[in-house]
């Protein structure tokens, strides 16, 4: 697949995962519902490895990155994330997460020694002004006698989760570790961990057999995690953490699309103009950078007279 597809899958595929999400609070506690979606995602990849004779045997090192990746990308960063959801909308969880773009920016500068570009940065400002144009009820909205304050940092710590998680899988796919096998592995740690901790914390292991829980347990295993994150990481890979991120400004409004046709969501005219924003920002991010100092060069140059 081409930069662009997988761009437009993972975008499509988790801005649906907010609806399916829904599907799994209730009878199961988040936590355990967060082991057994990566549980499964780990089960089938790691059948997926075998059946077509995929290599599984790293070293100790590699196992620690993929340990690390896991527990940071596929577990603690949809743990915090859930409580960061149990306290405010999920549509301020939303802004708080475009915090990625970035977190990943400054992130491969620390630790991967990336240059800063200029329009990815640049991007950034324009894509989240554009998701604070859209969340913007909801922000001026928000209930200030909340636990607010809380939210914000388990939020904010969610997020960083995700950004480190991000720099780990770039950091493993330099050495070579291909994305599939790393992803299996990574979502059998992430969720061992998880498992561990819902225990620790005296959570039953109960399960859900109601259709819409098993379906969605499903489609959050295979699609949300199994095949989103095999793009997204692979586009990491390739384009760079800082990029990649960007995604996360988009996916929400594909989430708000969704909720406007299930659930009511009405489109505002300010909404409306962020979403603008939101796809300038896209355009800026996946425009190469040689084609934008092109179009800069002549937008500059004056007719001779």
């Amino acid at each position: 697949m081409n930069n662009i597809s997988l761009y437009l899958a993972t975008v499509f595929i988790w801005g649906s995962t907010w609806l399916a999400i829904t599907f799994q609070l209730g009878e199961v506690a988040p936590l355990v519902s967060v082991a057994y979606r990566f549980g499964l995602a780990a089960v089938l990849l790691l059948l997926f490895c075998l059946a077509f004779a995929k290599n599984l045997k790293f070293s100790l090192a590699e196992h620690g990155l993929m340990f690390l990746q896991g527990n940071l990308l596929f577990g603690f960063n949809y743990w915090l994330m859930y409580l960061t959801t149990e306290r405010i909308s999920s549509g301020l969880v939303a802004v708080i997460f475009t915090g990625i773009v970035f977190l990943n920016i400054f992130n491969a500068r620390v630790f991967l020694g990336h240059r800063i570009q200029a329009h990815v940065l640049l991007a950034g400002l324009v894509g989240i002004v554009g998701i604070a144009m859209v969340f913007w009820p909801e922000l001026a909205n928000a209930d200030t006698h909340s636990d607010i304050g809380t939210a914000i940092g388990l939020g904010l710590a969610a997020t960083y989760c995700a950004s480190l998680g991000n720099i780990v899988s770039s950091h493993s796919q330099r050495r070579q570790i291909p994305v599939l096998q790393a992803n299996a592995w990574g979502m059998s740690y992430g969720a061992v961990t998880m498992l561990i901790i819902a225990l620790m914390m005296g959570h039953k292991l109960n399960f859900d057999m109601r259709p819409a829980y098993i379906a969605s347990l499903l489609y959050l295993s295979v699609f949300g995690s199994i095949v989103a994150f095999g793009c997204y990481l692979t586009l990491v890979g390739r384009i760079g953490a800082d990029k990649a991120a960007y995604a996360g400004l988009l996916f929400p409004l594909i989430a708000l699309q969704l909720s406007a046709w299930f659930e009511g969501y009405q489109w505002s005219l300010l909404g409306l103009l962020g979403l603008g924003l939101v796809l300038l920002g896209n355009i800026l991010v996946l425009t190469p950078k040689t084609h934008l100092a092109r179009a800069s060069r002549a937008l500059t140059l004056s007719p001779r007279r």
